[in-house]
């Protein structure tokens, strides 16, 4: 069997996703802070046909995070992919400008973004190595290429995980093991900003699989309309 974590797993895209591999034959490994919601994503996933399980981690706990991980890897036999997209919330991430921006606003979202990505590679990578097999995919917002003023904190550690994704993919080719970075330039779901370009998530997730399968040179993929 095959298996993905989804770290930061949500009802849109972390959904979608899983129910792209899912439809493939993929055992789906779900991680994120709140057990309901994530216990609700397991439901939807089994009304679909795909064997879905939870395993609550908050990415800030990077101790709670590998062992999230490792125990994923005991119930499906290993981890072949892992996705990672963590969504910060309006009460944990403030967001500002860069005039407005302290070192501390970049930490919180280093913290969130780049080093739980890295945690969470430490934790499923070794593995991947040994069977020359797997991928690593990282989301971020497209503010990482071409970031926004109000939300400079945001951007500067999105901006920070991209540039490691693909360095990593770049350590790794020739591996086996295929890294790459996703970024979104659309809302999902709803719109969010007027006039900024929308897309539903299973419009998005496609890109997942194709990374995963038929585009493994990629060190990047843009989704935009």
């Amino acid at each position: 069997m095959t298996s993905i974590a989804i770290v930061g797993a949500g009802p849109q895209l972390g959904l979608a996703i899983a129910r792209t591999f899912g439809s493939h034959g993929f055992d789906v490994a779900l991680i994120s802070r709140n057990l309901d919601k994530l216990d609700a994503l397991v439901g939807k996933l089994a009304a679909d046909g795909i064997n879905a399980a939870a395993f609550p981690a908050d990415v800030l706990d990077r101790d709670a995070l590998t062992q999230a991980l490792q125990d994923a890897a005991t119930k499906f036999g290993g981890i072949d992919v892992l996705e990672y997209s963590p969504v910060g919330t309006f009460g944990t991430t403030a967001l500002t400008t860069p005039t407005a921006t302290d070192p501390s606003h970049v930490q919180h979202e280093m913290e969130f973004q780049l080093y739980g990505a890295i945690a969470a590679t430490q934790a499923v990578l070794p593995a991947m190595r040994d069977a020359a097999a797997g991928t690593l995919l990282y989301t971020t917002g497209a503010g990482s290429i071409d970031p926004v003023p109000q939300v400079a904190n945001v951007n500067a550690a999105a901006a920070a995980l991209r540039n490691w994704a693909i360095n990593l993919h770049k350590e790794l080719d020739g591996t086996g093991v295929q890294a790459a970075h996703v970024g979104i330039d659309v809302s999902i779901g709803v719109s969010v900003v007027p006039g900024f370009p929308t897309a539903q998530p299973d419009e998005i997730s496609p890109v997942y699989w194709e990374l995963h399968t038929s585009n493994r040179d990629q060190a990047e993929r843009v989704f935009s309309l």
